[in-house]
């Protein structure tokens, strides 16, 4: 098991744009993403976030390599898209979880 987790910080004026982006275009991408098996799509409540929004999405892979690929293929397309819309006003951070312990 392999997992990635990518989190969406979007500024202030954008979250309503965002917010529709995620339940149709985002979620539909997501849904068609072939190497991952399972995934939690979930908005990102923190005391420290002040300003904006952050949207995490947690995929799991069957193992590294296939995380390895869909961070060169798909992500890259994911963020393309995304940058292409909404340019600098929707951040993305990409944090690769490797497994110490588990009972998934």
């Amino acid at each position: 098991m392999s997992i990635l987790s990518i989190t969406f910080h979007t500024v202030e004026s954008q979250i309503e744009n965002w917010n529709q982006y995620v339940d149709t275009e985002l979620a539909l991408m997501i849904e068609n993403l072939y190497d991952v098996e399972k995934y939690i799509l979930s908005e990102v409540k923190s005391e420290m976030l002040t300003e904006g929004k952050n949207t995490n999405l947690l995929l799991i892979f069957e193992n590294d390599q296939k995380r390895k690929e869909f961070t060169e293929t798909e992500l890259l397309n994911i963020s393309e898209r995304i940058a292409a819309r909404f340019g600098e006003t929707v951040m993305i951070f990409i944090t690769e979880l490797n497994t110490k312990k588990s009972r998934l």
